[in-house]
C-alpha cells in the first residue's frame, strides 16, 4: 500500500526527471517536502520495494520505473493546462476553413510535434472504407486539369492529369458528368470496376476522345483505390534524435524501424473512447517508449492520432493538446 508522503515524491520524482532528463536526488525531494534526508532515503527505498522507482546505472539518485510511470499516469497526473502560444497556434489552423478534414489533421499533428519534439502519427481508416460522394475537375495550363475526388467521409483527394493537346474541356467535363451520373455512391475500391462496365461501354457516344479520357480517369480511380489499409502521415519521425534517452544510433535506427510498422500502433487495445495512455512494454513498439493516442469520428470518417516520445514525456502537456485537438475538429468537410 502506497502512502500519500509516497505518493507525493513519486510525483516530485516523475515530474522532475520529465523536465530534466536527471536522477532525482533525495536532497531535491527533502526542499521540496522539507523532510529529513534519512526519511526521504528510507521512503525512497520503499518505492523501489514497490517498483515504483529505480536507479540509474549511470548517476545517483532515482528515476521512475515502467510501473511508475503507469502509476503516475493512472492516479497522479493532472492534465495541463495550455498556453496561449500553444492555443493559438493551433486555433489557427481549426479557423483555417480553407483546409479539408485531411490537412486539418495533418497540420495539427505537425504542431503538436513541433512544440513537443515528439514524434506524431495519424492514422486513417482505408479509402476502400469510402464511397464516392463527388468528381470534379479545374482547367489548368498546358493541357492539365486537377481531378478532384471528394467521397462520402469527407475524404478529399486531388489529382493533376494531363491530357493530349486535342482532348477538348467540353468532352472533360462531359466525361466527368457522365462519371457522377453512374458511379456516385459506389465504394471506392469498386469504381474502377463500375468504370469498366457501365462507363466504358457508352462513353463512346458521349465524347470524341473517348478512348484517352477513358483510360485518364480509369488510372487515376486505379490509383486512389489501391492504396495501403491504413494511411500513415508522420510529423516529426526523426524527433527522437532530439531525445536524451536515444543517443545511440543502434536505438534509433530500433525505433525508426518500428515505425514502419504503423498498424501496431492501431493494434493497441482500446481502454475508452477518450484519450489512452501506453508506457513502455505496453506500447508494442519498444520498452523505450510511450504512446499517447485518441481516436477520432468526423462525419463517419475515423482514425487515430498518437504522439509517441520517450517514456520521460510530458503526459500531462500531451494529453491536453490531444484533447483540445478531438475537441476542435469539426465543421463540413466534404460537403
Amino acid at each position: 500500500m502506497i502512502t500519500d508522503r509516497q505518493k507525493e515524491m513519486l510525483k516530485i520524482i516523475a515530474e522532475e526527471y520529465i523536465k530534466t532528463a536527471k536522477p532525482v536526488s533525495s536532497n531535491h525531494i527533502c526542499k521540496k517536502l522539507k523532510c529529513s534526508s534519512a526519511t526521504i532515503r528510507n521512503e525512497m527505498a520503499k518505492l523501489e520495494e514497490l517498483h515504483l522507482l529505480e536507479k540509474n546505472h549511470f548517476a545517483s539518485g532515482r528515476i521512475p520505473s515502467e510501473e511508475g510511470y503507469k502509476y503516475y499516469v493512472d492516479h497522479l497526473m493532472k492534465p495541463k493546462n495550455m498556453t496561449g502560444e500553444d492555443m493559438l497556434k493551433l486555433q489557427t489552423i481549426f479557423h483555417n476553413h480553407s483546409l479539408d478534414l485531411n490537412d486539418t489533421i495533418k497540420k495539427s499533428i505537425e504542431i503538436v510535434s513541433e512544440i513537443t519534439n515528439y514524434t506524431a502519427v495519424v492514422l486513417g481508416n482505408s479509402s476502400k472504407e469510402n464511397r464516392l460522394k463527388k468528381v470534379e475537375i479545374v482547367p489548368l495550363e498546358d493541357n492539365k486539369i486537377l481531378s478532384i475526388v471528394i467521397t462520402d467521409k469527407g475524404i478529399v483527394q486531388h489529382k493533376i492529369l494531363y491530357l493530349p493537346n486535342d482532348v477538348s474541356t467540353g468532352d472533360v467535363k462531359k466525361t466527368v458528368e457522365l462519371i457522377n451520373k453512374l458511379v456516385i455512391g459506389t465504394p471506392i475500391n469498386e469504381v474502377s470496376e463500375k468504370l469498366e462496365y457501365e462507363v466504358k461501354p457508352i462513353i463512346k457516344d458521349y465524347v470524341k476522345q473517348y478512348e484517352v479520357l477513358y483510360n485518364t480517369f480509369y488510372d487515376a480511380f486505379h490509383e486512389f483505390t489501391t492504396e495501403k489499409t491504413s494511411e500513415a502521415y508522420f510529423g516529426g519521425r526523426t524527433n527522437m534524435l532530439k531525445q536524451p534517452e536515444f543517443s545511440s544510433i543502434d536505438k534509433v535506427k530500433e525505433i525508426l524501424s518500428k515505425f514502419e510498422d504503423i498498424d501496431s500502433i492501431s493494434k493497441m487495445k482500446e481502454e475508452d473512447n477518450g484519450i489512452n495512455i501506453y508506457v513502455g512494454s505496453e506500447t508494442e513498439l519498444t520498452d523505450d517508449v510511450s504512446v499517447i493516442k485518441t481516436k477520432y469520428n468526423i462525419n463517419g470518417e475515423e482514425g487515430t492520432i498518437a504522439i509517441i516520445g520517450p517514456k520521460r514525456m510530458e503526459y500531462d502537456r500531451v494529453v491536453t493538446l490531444l484533447d483540445y485537438i478531438k475537441n476542435n475538429l469539426g465543421g463540413d468537410y466534404g460537403k
